[in-house]
């Protein structure tokens, strides 16, 4: 058995027998929420954090979790302050009015060595159904870490912003997030 296949196992068990009920908090100091984007036709990967995320999670005594994330949008840092400017405009996120881009847990499946994270994905008041591939570390103190690399299509929640078509509509978000039961 894989060193994954038997977090998988031992994640399954805890669950099983509620050992992991309970309310769970994202811990915004050990936790990041970074973006990849390629511009300029391709050539140029433009990378980026949001220094602002928030999150909390709950575990029935069954097993099944729900919870979310919230990433505050206008925390986004590409180290080019024109460039944040621009994406936190009426282009992208328009932050002002759109203050958070928020992730709602509905369902986790675990198989064999991974699980899978089905929510809904909400940017810009546009919520869309979305799962994605995750891997989980237990750790014996309370605490539990998922991270995910999610690709998204930004046209589906408006924001289509793209002079002259150099920049890509698929952006990939990678997730850290650390969870501690409160």
């Amino acid at each position: 058995m894989t060193a994954s296949s038997q977090v998988m196992a031992a994640l399954r068990d805890q669950l099983a027998n509620g050992s992991l009920a309970g309310t769970w908090a994202l811990d915004p100091a050990r936790s990041t929420a970074t973006l990849r984007s390629k511009s300029v036709w391709g050539l140029v990967t433009v990378k980026g954090v949001f220094r602002d995320v928030q999150g909390s999670g709950t575990v029935s005594p069954a097993g099944e979790v729900t919870g979310s994330i919230v990433i505050a949008s206008g925390s986004v840092d590409t180290r080019n302050a024109k460039r944040d400017q621009h994406l936190r405009s009426a282009d992208f996120f328009l932050s002002e009015k759109y203050p958070s881009i928020t992730f709602s847990l509905e369902k986790l499946a675990i198989t064999g060595g991974g699980m899978t994270v089905s929510g809904q994905l909400t940017v810009r008041d546009q919520a869309r159904p979305i799962s994605f591939p995750a891997t989980v570390t237990l750790a014996g103190d309370g605490e539990v870490a998922l991270d995910a690399a999610v690709e998204v299509d930004r046209s589906e929640f408006g924001l289509r912003w793209n002079q002259l078509g150099m920049v890509s509509m698929h952006n990939m978000i990678t997730l850290h997030a650390v969870f501690a039961r409160q």
